[in-house]
């Protein structure tokens, strides 16, 4: 997949009704026993249709072309200079655009001993035509304007486009990122001559890591294991992937499954802690009809907790059950980093990684709509252990952390939020609000009516 997802973001519009609550009284044949009952009545009504309201998604997951934004998103402007850039600061999450052929700048101020990480996802509208070669290219620069780390991120054979993402680093240590002060983004994009004009959305994040309190050894881990581990086994459990980042449905180990249509793309997040082994592998199922052969029909890709690309793996179909599996990832430790190797290096810190699944819109010409079936096999092998112990927090605070609620969310299936919090999961906390508030409202309207029933009765005694 070359780091991509679909984007563009797609609100689903959900209409209000407006009640008007009236007075009763007791007249014309009305008792005070029927106005409450009618008041009950209608309450019911309204809190039932609240309820309904608020547990309905805010964007429909994974639908062609909608990308889950961070509700967070602060909407900034790319610059055409480093001298211009608008800030970015460590712990937000922004949301910008990008032309065709464009180049632009964003701005950072930096202390002198943090590593800091900036993820830049590439949102292309639904429909879009793009080649193989297209995507991004993310630099981080000092202040000479000199590359220090640079990574792009392209959509692949299959040409669907899709959500992508490319990270930028500052590593303190490193000669030309050396020192605080003025740093900065580039953001460019790569274009073939035949691709769509069309602007793509930008989603950026900035997480800054603090140094170690105490350094310890400087070099990759030489000895983990490597062979391939088995793909787990069981019953596979229904879990709907996220729309984006910020709305990632939590997984845990285990086999979960779900319905991908053609140009769709779904994330999930694992909590994998320090000492601990990811191993992935998805499975496509098999097509009821049609006939053809699609070279890079599925991505599977996986991000680390600030978004920065770890790995991918793809596969080809011809309507038959197919799978493929991440290459064998390192346990979580934080000497991962001084390993060249790149899905070595990713692996640098604990928190939550991120399963990217995205199914080519050009499945569709052979076999059809679908919905097509997918699953994940996931496993977290090994004992988790402490961190490095930083000497200061990280922004945001706890992203390099495995919690309570993480390890919680990955049995209930709760997307919790990413950078910036937010995501698909909101209208899920909503919906038990108004769970919540609707029975203490009913309980207050029971005794409503039966103080209405005694006085009732006391006027015709």
């Amino acid at each position: 997949m070359g780091h991509v997802r679909s984007n563009d973001e797609g609100w689903r519009v959900m209409g209000r009704r407006r009640t008007a609550w009236w007075r009763t009284r007791a007249q014309g044949g009305r008792t005070p026993v029927a106005g409450a009952v009618r008041r009950v009545v209608v309450l019911g009504a309204v809190l039932c249709a609240t309820v309904a309201l608020t547990g309905r998604p805010a964007t429909a997951a994974g639908s062609p072309g909608s990308y889950g934004y961070d509700k967070g998103d602060r909407v900034v402007d790319g610059a055409n200079s480093a001298a211009h850039a608008v800030d970015l600061e460590p712990g937000g999450t922004y949301r910008s655009s990008l032309s065709k052929g464009a180049s632009v700048y964003y701005g950072l101020h930096l202390d002198a001993t943090s590593d800091v990480y900036v993820s830049v996802t590439a949102v292309p509208p639904a429909g879009t035509t793009v080649a193989a070669t297209d995507g991004i290219k993310v630099s981080m620069r000092n202040a000479k304007d000199t590359g220090c780390t640079y990574q792009s991120a392209t959509f692949g054979a299959g040409r669907s486009p899709h959500p992508v993402a490319a990270w930028a680093v500052r590593e303190a240590g490193k000669a030309l990122c050396k020192g605080g002060g003025k740093f900065s983004v580039l953001v460019e994009r790569v274009d073939a001559s035949g691709s769509s004009s069309d602007t793509w959305g930008l989603e950026l994040t900035a997480v800054s890591e603090p140094a170690p309190a105490q350094v310890g050894a400087t070099g990759a881990p030489q000895v983990w294991d490597s062979a391939s581990p088995e793909a787990v086994t069981g019953e596979a459990r229904r879990r709907a992937g996220g729309s984006g980042f910020a709305g990632a449905v939590a997984v845990g180990q285990g086999v979960w499954r779900d319905d991908i249509g053609p140009g769709r793309t779904l994330f999930y997040k694992v909590p994998v802690d320090w000492g601990q082994q990811l191993s992935v592998t998805v499975e496509l199922g098999g097509s009821e009809g049609g006939s053809g052969y699609v070279n890079r029909a599925l991505d599977l890709a996986l991000y680390n907790p600030v978004r920065g690309s770890v790995d991918e793996a793809g596969l080809s179909y011809q309507g038959i059950q197919r799978s493929v599996a991440l290459e064998p990832l390192p346990p979580v430790e934080y000497r991962n980093r001084y390993s060249v190797v790149d899905h070595e290096n990713g692996m640098r810190f604990a928190g939550s990684y991120y399963l990217v699944v995205h199914l080519d819109a050009q499945l569709a010409d052979d076999f059809g709509q679908g919905p097509f079936p997918v699953a994940l096999r996931v496993r977290v092998a090994g004992t988790a252990h402490a961190g490095p112990g930083y000497a200061g927090p990280a922004e945001p605070r706890n992203i390099f952390d495995v919690t309570a609620q993480d390890r919680a969310a990955a049995v209930t299936g709760a997307g919790t939020g990413s950078v910036g919090g937010g995501g698909d999961t909101a209208m899920k906390v909503l919906a038990v609000a108004g769970i919540g508030v609707g029975t203490a409202l009913l309980a207050t309207l029971g005794v409503w009516t039966v103080s209405a029933r005694r006085r009732a009765s006391t006027a015709t005694s």
